[in-house]
Parts: structure tokens; sequence; C-alpha cells
């Protein structure tokens, strides 16, 4: 696929204007607010995977309405004191998967938290263990148009809020340094470290690659795959449904989120990325930290002739050496 998006002279200064609601801050701080009403831990139980390096929990934690959320928990085999901690979110259509599946940060010495996405992981992958109790209001079976027509319905409100109540979850982990938390992901789950630092005042760091639900009118109009592309067969069906439908998905727009951060961010992007256009990447990017006056860190990275997969491990060797200078680890 040739690049299709603007040219990287523009988007390096590719600042949209925003359709913020303007109760868009009030909305989540209540949403947060009732899941932060639960005990963020259920249960913690080891798991025998089979690595000897690795020592590995399944996590039961409370997210959206005290909605039971699974994850796997990870520490380097041995590692004494409190360790930093990694929280990682997954792509589109997929689960926490197996536990020696994401072994990346573990291996790099951090305690490691892959969260499950709730009534997802039928993709690809190897599954998920985390159903969406919620997920009956109006729209398609794919998790991006289901609740749509409604901000308090959407699917995302409630993965959202998953992702933050994660981050208290893994500071309530016994061995984890929770001044030292950083969020992590790629596409959905970079859309969903986005979310968290814009949502999250003290995290440590964020990384993300692709992220989804950036630049989303923009995206629409750019492209018909993966997700996007199940919002506009939707809104084909059900004809005028598009202003309820643009509404709800301010409400969880990615550069929203990355105006609100304070973080140390690490960006990626593939230039022919024809899932989640880089306009959406760099419009995160040139907008992070603006309404909080941040004036921490941020760098991104661009590979002019990758899609989607981004700079795939060239991207993670380049966040390997970054985030220990942030977190002085």
């Amino acid at each position: 696929m040739p690049a299709f998006d603007l040219p990287l002279s523009e988007l390096e200064q590719y600042r949209p204007e925003l359709e913020e609601p303007v109760d868009f801050d009030a909305f989540w701080h209540d949403t947060i607010e009732e899941a932060a009403r639960h005990e963020p831990l259920v249960s913690v139980r080891p798991v025998e995977s089979g690595l000897r390096l690795t020592r590995t929990w399944d996590v039961t934690f409370r997210g959206f309405a005290g909605d039971p959320v699974r994850a796997w928990f990870s520490r380097p085999a041995g590692a004494d004191g409190p360790l930093p901690a990694v929280v990682e979110y997954a792509g589109y259509g997929r689960g926490r998967g197996l536990p020696h599946e994401r072994l990346t940060w573990v291996n790099a010495g951090y305690a490691h938290l892959l969260m499950d996405n709730r009534g997802q992981g039928d993709q690809y992958g190897n599954g998920g263990a985390t159903p969406d109790p919620h997920a009956t209001a109006p729209g398609g079976p794919g998790p991006a148009v289901r609740g749509l027509l409604a901000p308090h319905d959407y699917h995302y409100r409630r993965l959202i809020t998953d992702a933050v109540r994660a981050v208290a979850a893994v500071r309530a982990l016994p061995g984890v340094d929770g001044t030292r938390t950083a969020a992590v992901g790629n596409s959905q789950g970079g859309a969903l470290a986005l979310a968290v630092a814009g949502l999250v005042p003290d995290l440590a760091a964020v990384l993300v690659t692709a992220p989804l639900l950036c630049g989303i009118r923009r995206a629409l109009d750019l492209t018909d795959a993966g997700p996007y592309g199940e919002i506009a067969a939707y809104l084909s069906v059900h004809r005028g449904a598009e202003r309820s439908a643009y509404r709800t998905l301010c409400y969880v727009e990615g550069v929203s989120f990355a105006r609100r951060a304070q973080a140390p961010a690490h960006f990626g992007t593939g230039l022919r990325d024809t899932v989640c256009p880089p306009s959406g990447t760099y419009a995160a990017f040139n907008h992070y930290g603006t309404a909080t006056g941040a004036t921490a860190p941020k760098e991104i990275h661009a590979y002019p002739y990758n899609g989607h997969e981004g700079g795939e491990a060239e991207q993670v060797r380049r966040q390997l050496g970054w985030l220990p200078k942030v977190l002085g680890s």
C-alpha cells in the first residue's frame, strides 16, 4: 500500500481542531469515580507456565461497574524489591491469551500486567476470559459498534475504565513500585494506553504505537480497514445515525485524552498504515499535554515504508532503550 495520508512534513505540524463535548471531563470523572468505589483486586493465583525465569499469577480485578476483569501478572523469578511496572493492553479482537505469550517487558526486568479485553478475544490470538455483561445496547457484533449510539452505552467507555483500573490493580500487587508505572500498547492497546495517560495524572510513562481512536472522524473518511470499517458498515445500514455515532465517538477520541496527559510519552507509527492512519497518531502527539501545560519529554518515530505493523522489533528496541531513562530503572 503506498503512502495515502499527509506527507511527513505536514504530519509533523498537524494539529487539528477538536470537537470535544463540553462535559467530556465530567463524563470521565463520574465514570472512573464510580468504578473506583470498588477495591481493585479480587483474586491473585499463581500459575505454572513452564517458564523457569518468570513467575506468573492469574489476576482478577474490578473494572467498569465493579465487573471482574482478568489479567496475567508476571515478574522475573528471583527479583528482589519493588519493581517498576508495565501495564500492557492488547489489540482489537484479542484477549490476554496464554501467560507465556508476552515476555518482552518481564524479561527486561519489569513487573508486567497484561489486561484482558472484555467481550473480545475471538478474532485472533489465543482467546480471552472476560465477558462483557453490559453489551446489550443497539449496535453491531464488533466491539467498535457495540452501543455506538449513546456514550454511556459504548463498549469503549467500559474498556477504557477497565484500563484505568488495571493501573490501580497493578499498584495493589506485592513487589510493585506504583510510582513507576507505565502504560503500553499498540493499535487498540495504544488507544487504551493513551486514554490512561489522560485519566491517570500520576502515570510515570506511556508508550503507544499506531493508536486506534485517534483522529476518528478523519480516519472514517480515509479508510474502510479494521474497526473503522465496522463503524462505516454499521452507518451504511443505519442511515441517519451519524450524528449520534459521532457524538459518542467524541467521548473516546484519543487526541482529547492526549491533550490531558502529563507523563513522558513515546509514540510510533507507520506512514503506510491504513488501519490507524498516521495523521491520527501525529494529531495525538502534537496535541499531547497541551491542556495541562505538561513539559514532560515526548518523542515519535515514523516508519515510512511500514503499515500497521509499524516498526515492529525496531520500535520495541527503541522503547526498551527509552523507558529505563524515564523511570530511572
